[in-house]
């Protein structure tokens, strides 16, 4: 079953992707599983555009998200690989202290 989105969840979500204007369909009708993975494959238009997104997020909203992968909750692994590593980028510039959590559960680093 399909993990529900908290209101947390969907302002994340409308952080990342205003453009969608709180639209959490996909264009096959499901409602998204996972946050970052269609802003990551529909939504951002490079991998730098991924990282824009990526940094305007809270620490706080970062941590979540970060917290979410590690309870295989949020894919990371599901990201084009350049946006999962802009991911870790701004988990190494903006919560340090967490980094080490995401590579090794990433067995990346």
């Amino acid at each position: 079953m399909a993990r529900e989105f908290t209101q947390k969840d969907i302002n994340i979500f409308n952080k990342l992707a205003p453009e969608l204007k709180g639209n959490l369909i996909s264009p096959q009708g499901h409602q998204y599983l996972f946050i970052l993975r269609p802003v990551s494959h529909r939504i951002a238009s490079s991998s730098e555009n991924f990282k824009e997104r990526i940094e305007k997020l809270t620490d706080e909203e970062l941590e979540y998200l970060l917290d979410l992968a590690l309870e295989a909750k949020e894919d990371i692994r599901g990201l084009d690989e350049e946006d999962m590593y802009a991911f870790i980028e701004v988990i190494d510039a903006k919560i340090p202290n967490r980094s080490s959590q995401i590579k090794d559960f990433l067995g990346i680093f």
